[in-house]
């Protein structure tokens, strides 16, 4: 009887630490995913998605624009189509001359 009692207890306390194993691994791969997160971030920031050079932003009409001076893109983040499309349409046919 001993022996079974013994049994048990081996595996409760493997149990354990297998536990104590899986959450050691979850939070290392979480920490790997952010950072590996934040580097692609801190390098792609500002970047133009279509040819790599820096974006700059215009302000216009109280909307900031992301464009690309080397191909000519222009960049919106979110909500700011949402902003330009409540714009007057003479406001909005100067924003269209950003384009050409």
């Amino acid at each position: 009887m001993p022996e079974k009692s013994l049994d048990k207890e081996e595996e409760y306390f493997a149990r354990i630490e297998f536990e104590r194993l899986r959450k050691l691994h979850e939070e290392r791969d979480k920490q790997i995913a952010e950072n590996e997160k934040r580097r692609l971030k801190e390098m792609h920031f500002m970047r133009c998605p279509k040819c790599g050079m820096e974006l700059s932003e215009i302000d216009y009409q109280g909307v900031k624009i992301d464009k690309c001076f080397s191909c000519e893109g222009v960049w919106l983040d979110a909500g700011e189509l949402e902003a330009l499309t409540m714009l007057k349409k003479p406001a909005l046919d100067g924003f269209l001359r950003i384009f050409k």
